[in-house]
């Protein structure tokens, strides 16, 4: 099934890299060059210490999907029938997977109750703001679904790594986050957050993909080519974030997004575990994978 764990010893492991190899901001990497370098090639898919060495099956994946599927428009139907308001937050690294991970979740569901917001830069009067009150017009209405991609945390993350808010401002931000999200469940909101993490070399293979095919170069942002260099730094400011932030009222998911399919499984499955539905399919949800999906900062210190 390619669920072969990865051998930590084997060759190109992390054992064999000199302290500098480790750091890929001190090894040549060039993303308008486009021929990929060969070590980031090698050890994309077990960068991070993904804890499998192969993809999921495809042809099992395909199957496990559709029937997740299903049931997430189960999930819609009941959520439309009893006005549940529903907010799912994916937060991750550049390249971590949301874009795909979120076409995966709204796939099959009512285009008509189902919202993505992915807001822009903050205009001069958004600037002048209360921080959160741009995010507020946005919140669900009864029978609604909203995927945010990428949130009120980017004053956890981007903001202050490229220097986009103050360290004051970035304080604020952690301490007003959890009693900003406390007035949404307060309100009866139900929140999901999300965090994907991906390996250093799987983050640059997949900029390289961005930037060199012709589909996706669209995607390709100043932020991506920035972010190169300052993977430790995201590192850092992910680390404080998803410890100031997870509470029990509003606890982080983390997700390990090296493949893309086990990432879309159990993302969506953990949803699923979250919502008591009709005629709800325990058997075609199956079990989350506890090395994948874990929750709060924890679940990386554990690896």
């Amino acid at each position: 099934m390619g669920e072969h764990h990865h051998d930590k010893k084997k060759a190109g492991s992390d054992d064999d890299l000199t302290k500098a190899e480790k750091n890929a901001g001190e090894r040549p990497f060039d993303l308008d060059d486009p021929k990929l370098p060969d070590w980031v090639k090698q050890r994309a898919f077990a960068s991070g210490d993904f804890p499998y060495d192969e993809p999921y099956d495809e042809d099992r994946f395909e199957k496990e999907l559709e029937a997740l599927q299903v049931e997430l428009v189960k999930l819609q139907t009941w959520a439309i029938e009893k006005g549940e308001r529903i907010v799912l937050v994916f937060e991750g690294r550049d390249a971590a997977g949301k874009g795909s991970l979120i076409g995966a979740f709204r796939q099959y569901m009512s285009p008509r109750r189902t919202r993505v917001v992915a807001l822009p830069k903050p205009t001069d009067v958004e600037k002048g703001q209360w921080y959160f009150q741009r995010y507020v017009g946005h919140m669900p209405t009864s029978g609604e679904i909203v995927m945010f991609d990428r949130s009120w945390y980017n004053r956890g993350g981007v903001e202050p790594v490229m220097g986009f808010c103050t360290p004051e401002q970035n304080e604020l931000f952690l301490r007003e986050a959890p009693r900003f999200e406390d007035m949404l469940t307060d309100e009866g909101i139900r929140l999901v957050k999300f965090f994907i993490d991906v390996g250093r070399e799987m983050q640059l293979s997949r900029f390289h993909d961005r930037r060199h095919q012709p589909l996706k170069v669209w995607k390709v942002s100043p932020i991506d080519y920035a972010a190169v260099g300052k993977f430790d730094d995201y590192g850092r400011a992910r680390d404080r974030m998803l410890e100031r932030t997870h509470t029990d009222g509003a606890p982080w998911t983390v997700v390990l997004g090296n493949d893309k399919r086990r990432l879309k499984l159990n993302a969506i499955r953990h949803v699923l575990s979250l919502f008591d539905y009709p005629n709800k399919d325990r058997g075609a949800i199956g079990s989350i994978d506890e090395k994948i999906l874990g929750r709060g900062p924890a679940f990386l210190l554990r690896r």
